[in-house]
């Protein structure tokens, strides 16, 4: 712990003399990020928050309130389950999911941001779409489209003689 400012010294000297006396006892040697350069052009107000979570590993989204985490979840599911197995796996992540959500709705806390529960029939169909192996078109499934006539501009229907 430090010393008390002594009475009748101003802060200012007092300071100075702790900083040089810590400078003589080799205090400020071989701090971590000495000689580094103080990072730049970030104009984020919590760049200590960000850098501190970096540090850690841990994911800002983390910090997110309920709601907002809930919506990026349904965003991201098709996402999510495009790599299930079986039919049964993706209404069990749409089941959680909308587990979540009514949870949610019964006791929203937190901005609210409209969430709704997702229909698990049109995950499924999302699902199997994706599943589904891509053939090649050939020509027989490109419709033939006659060539129409060239009708003419607005300007020549405009000032076009009746």
């Amino acid at each position: 712990m430090t010393e008390r400012k002594p009475p009748r010294q101003s802060f200012e000297s007092w300071i100075d003399a702790q900083i040089r006396e810590a400078t003589e006892r080799g205090e400020f040697e071989n701090l971590p990020g000495a000689g580094k350069p103080i990072p730049v052009g970030n104009d984020d107000e919590n760049w200590w928050l960000t850098g501190y979570l970096r540090k850690e590993g841990a994911n800002a989204a983390a910090l997110l309130p309920p709601s907002l985490v809930l919506r990026r979840d349904i965003e991201r599911l098709p996402e999510t389950v495009r790599g299930l197995s079986s039919e049964r796996l993706v209404r069990d992540e749409v089941r959680e999911l909308n587990k979540r959500v009514v949870e949610w709705l019964r006791l929203p806390h937190g901005p609210y941001v409209p969430v709704a529960p997702v229909d698990a029939d049109e995950i499924v169909a999302q699902w199997r779409a994706a599943r589904q192996p891509k053939r090649p078109a050939t020509q027989a499934d490109t419709p033939k489209v006659a060539k129409a006539a060239k009708s003419p501009g607005w300007f020549q229907r405009l000032f076009r003689r009746r």
